[in-house]
């Protein structure tokens, strides 16, 4: 559910904002999957992934309609890629998010840290609306790891949710490092999940570590926990991500390999319309 391929141009950004995450975060983060695109593609199919979701991102008004453009062709022409899209809070963002659904869009990403603006603004509400009538999901990272944003807070959001409480949101990181309030999210609304991207994982262990519970409270909410990994963007090799998640699985009874097979396929499936 949490994956990036973008245009070469913005992926290079990207990746040099990386390249300075001591300056941003205060730690090295070195980009281990960075490689030409089909070489990402070929990665990604070796591990045993069939469908995912590549995920594009606005930081600014006048990006997401065009990276939106881009993401549907993407999503639409190559092997085991949905379409997907994005949105600002700019005029015109319900119009493109209209198009786009019409267009056959699967997933949407919101990226309200990187993006430094309110989910609450008037300018989003009917984009919040449009997805929540089409049941289409919307990755959303709203949390405030690995630093906090303008607007970033599972608190902000959820006012998000109390207007539009049918709206299938997918907290990306698993809202870290507020990881309880997500789980309490989830429990008070029917259409939230949690993704699993750098959850567990040593890398932020170090820095946003899992609440002692967190196996036992995925118990309940097993069918809303969904695979993320944030490949090809993660400073440690893919396998890790898995390591984690079946290490939740090993810590209760209760999971096991029917949770595993939920996260890993059966829940992103289905969000995905696979």
């Amino acid at each position: 559910m949490h994956v990036h391929f973008m245009p070469e141009r913005v992926l290079d950004k990207v990746w040099a904002y990386f390249d300075a995450a001591s300056e941003h975060y205060g730690v090295s983060w070195p980009i281990h999957y960075r490689l030409p695109e089909a070489e990402r593609l070929a990665a990604l199919r070796s591990f045993g992934v069939v469908g995912f979701a590549p995920l594009v991102y606005a930081h600014k008004p006048g990006m997401a309609e065009w990276l939106t453009e881009w993401a549907l062709d993407f999503g639409s022409s190559v092997g085991g890629a949905v379409p997907t899209g994005t949105f600002f809070p700019e005029p015109g963002a319900a119009g493109y998010v209209s198009r786009a659904l019409a267009r056959g869009a699967r997933c949407f990403k919101a990226h309200v840290q990187v993006g430094s603006y309110d989910p609450r603004d008037p300018l989003l509400d009917d984009v919040w609306g449009l997805l929540a009538e089409a049941g289409v999901p919307v990755v959303v990272h709203c949390g405030h790891g690995p630093i906090p944003g303008s607007h970033t807070g599972l608190d902000v959001f959820e006012e998000v949710l109390k207007r539009h409480p049918a709206l299938v949101a997918v907290l990306a990181h698993a809202g870290m490092p507020e990881y309880s309030s997500a789980l309490d999210l989830v429990s008070r609304y029917d259409r939230v999940h949690l993704d699993t991207t750098m959850v567990g994982v040593p890398f932020t262990e170090a820095r946003a570590a899992l609440p002692r519970d967190w196996a036992a409270r995925l118990v309940d909410v097993s069918d809303r926990v969904v695979l993320g990994s944030d490949f090809p963007n993660i400073p440690y090799e893919y396998g890790v991500q898995l390591a984690a998640i079946e290490s939740w699985a090993a810590a209760d009874d209760r999971l096991g390999e029917g949770f595993l097979r939920a996260v890993l396929h059966d829940n992103p499936a289905r969000l995905l319309r696979l």
